[in-house]
């Protein structure tokens, strides 16, 4: 895991060491990827430079320096991630006489071997891993940029006039003296709409994430006419799930499962570093931990964090689950003292505005994990595979019942419901509560109420949809002079052609949510303490499986993740997992009304609001004054916006 960065400078106007400088300041950007080796390769007579901080986890030694040359001398190599299955594609080379004379242990250098041998789209269509890189074709004169197929890894890239650069973080970029960032407003509507930026957008004008499971071939006599081709698609496998489904019973479906996932942690468990795995003691991480220390001569480090607001704190279930599989479990209860002093960080730890608030206990997590491994394991992917998240019940049941009524009498009700502030619902259920039968008694009743209200008007399930995970609902007239450019939620034509409701949100939280917010997450927590965090749910063989599976195997019930707990219950009894599911967050709300509220002012005041010429600040203060009133409960709303003026006065500043 570390960081690469370079560029091509198609003038080709720096000599050698020139170039050397600036992609050596490039690369020292990321020096929290990768602290343990660092270096730079050059050719001025084309203009690519390729820089590397290497944190080394498999083979120790100096022959994992990177940028790397091919034995034959063709390829040059800086690559972020890990190729797990490299034993075996470094067996098959030699086997057909293709290996050549290795100098060390690393994957970098058989993957480099597997380009030589098959060239680079059918060698990146065996490689099982996580991996963004830049591979120069010295004989070809082409830079190949690719990113793995679920988008675990990040490449960012963008012309800066005739000079292209690309890297793992955009600060990278920045450190280029041809730089030009320019705030893309239109970029910043859809993360106000969304709480991050959807691929291919990025904050700057210009520059774009290279989207997941694609190949970017740059040419030398016509770099800037390249378009990303893919080299696996989402939704072709989703397709082809479909279309030829699982035909097994429901313990041949657990069987499988579970062998592709101890196969897949297995896979992750190679290191040649000590490593270990985030436990929130839910469904996902709970299934890794299981099969992890099934597959161990001794006891995984397993590692939560919990709070001191006890509805916020679930390091007691985690404590649970280790003591029954018998880890070596540490756990560390956060004051809001620590977790409030992380919110500084996050501007530069992010790169781009990003407000996920889940973003602060999973920094915390793998700050702590950090002080005793240098590799983690986490369980991110399962909701999105197997029909986790809470609005693949709510959302399908709430449309049959609202489809039944005409958009008009909808629209009259969403009015008479907003007519009654959300305080007022809430006094109401409070006198009204002895008399309410269990499953009507809510927290923030009103809120809820509220929300049911937006989503009223939706002229279909898909616009319910849309509507169920949008923050800002006119992010637009916030945003001054900014259009939302389509995304994966809203261009039908790359939608993947499922009948199923359940079945196209899980597809586009697959393609875009789980990728952009999800990942972006715990890459940039886990880097940013220079921890490597690796996704054994995300193996492409379990995401192929998984959209196989028909939806009873996912959703039974009325809960989520079936097939997933009964490979779970083998290890693990039932009575330590079932329960509501929750976020890993923090009180947010209460914060703001509390210890964050000087802080949040300062950033909300209408002067800030106006500094940077971006928003309208008049919809954002009336939010702000409804939230310190208790009227409403506005802090994903208002962590949004927060989080975009930490990062202007960031970039005012800097």
């Amino acid at each position: 895991m570390c960081g690469l960065t370079g560029f091509l400078d198609l003038t080709a106007g720096l000599d050698c060491d020139a170039q050397r400088t600036v992609v050596r300041r490039m690369a020292a950007s990321l020096l929290h990827r990768g602290p343990d080796d660092g270096g730079e390769w050059s050719d001025e007579r084309t203009g690519i430079s390729l820089g590397f901080r290497r944190l080394a986890i498999v083979d120790l030694s100096p022959a994992g320096h990177q940028p790397m040359v091919s034995a034959s001398g063709r390829f040059v190599i800086a690559f972020n991630g890990e190729v797990y299955n490299f034993g075996a594609i470094r067996q098959e080379l030699d086997a057909a006489g293709l290996g050549p004379d290795y100098r060390g242990g690393s994957d970098t250098e058989v993957m480099l071997a597997a380009f030589e041998a098959w060239g680079v789209e059918k060698a990146v269509q065996r490689f099982v891993g996580m991996f963004a890189f830049a591979l120069w074709d010295r004989e070809a004169r082409t830079l190949h940029l690719v990113r793995d197929r679920l988008g675990i890894k990040p490449m960012y890239y963008g012309w800066a006039g005739k000079t292209l650069l690309f890297g793992s973080e955009l600060k990278a970029l920045r450190a280029h003296p041809n730089f030009n960032g320019t705030i893309d407003r239109d970029a910043l509507a859809l993360m106000l709409r969304y709480d991050y930026i959807p691929a291919p957008y990025s904050i700057y004008k210009g520059y774009r994430k290279l989207p997941a499971g694609t190949i970017l071939t740059l040419p030398l006599d016509r770099p800037q006419e390249a378009t990303p081709i893919a080299y696996w698609s989402a939704r072709s496998v989703a397709e082809a799930g479909i279309r030829t489904p699982f035909g097994g019973s429901d313990s041949d479906a657990t069987e499988h499962l579970e062998g592709l996932l101890r196969d897949s942690i297995a896979l992750r468990m190679i290191a040649d570093v000590p490593l270990g795995v985030f436990l929130s003691g839910g469904v996902d991480s709970s299934v890794v931990v299981a099969l992890m220390q099934a597959q161990s001569r001794r006891p995984v480090q397993t590692f939560t964090i919990g709070f001191q607001e006890e509805s916020y704190n679930e390091a007691h279930h985690a404590r649970a689950v280790a003591a029954h599989l018998g880890t070596d479990h540490t756990e560390l209860i956060v004051s809001p003292e620590e977790a409030m002093a992380v919110i500084p960080r996050l501007p530069t730890l992010y790169d781009e505005p990003f407000a996920d608030p889940s973003q602060i206990p999973t920094f915390l997590v793998s700050q702590l994990a950090r002080k005793s491994v240098t590799v983690s394991l986490s369980g991110d992917g399962g909701d999105e595979l197997f029909g986790g998240y809470n609005r693949y019940f709510w959302g399908r049941s709430l449309w049959k019942r609202l489809g039944r009524i005409p958009c008009s009498l909808r629209g009259a009700g969403a009015g008479l419901m907003n007519a009654v502030p959300p305080g007022v619902w809430d006094s109401l259920f409070r006198v009204a509560g002895p008399l309410l039968p269990a499953g009507a008694r809510q927290r923030n009743p009103g809120d809820k109420i509220a929300k049911l209200a937006e989503i009223m008007g939706a002229d279909g399930p898909d616009a319910l949809y849309l509507a169920l995970i949008s923050h800002w609902k006119q992010p637009t007239q916030l945003v001054d002079g900014s259009q939302e450019p389509l995304t994966p939620f809203t261009d039908r034509s790359q939608w993947a052609e499922l009948s199923d409701f359940t079945q196209r949100m899980m597809y586009l939280d697959t393609v875009s949510y789980l990728p952009d917010d999800i990942l972006v997450k715990v890459d940039r927590a886990s880097m940013g303490v220079s921890l490597e965090a690796r996704e054994p749910l995300l193996d492409h063989r379990i995401v192929e499986f998984a959209w196989q599976l028909p939806m009873e195997m996912k959703i039974r019930e009325g809960q989520g993740k079936w097939l997933l707990r009964q490979v779970l219950y083998k290890h693990v009894p039932q009575s330590l997992i079932e329960r509501p599911k929750t976020g890993f967050g923090v009180p947010i709300d209460q914060w703001l009304r509390g210890p964050l509220r000087d802080w949040a002012e300062t950033l909300l005041s209408e002067s800030a609001l106006k500094r940077h010429g971006v928003f309208n600040a008049a919809p954002i203060r009336k939010k702000w004054a409804e939230h310190l009133s208790e009227r409403h409960n506005w802090q994903y709303y208002l962590w949004n916006i927060l989080m975009v003026q930490a990062w202007l006065e960031g970039e005012a500043g800097g």
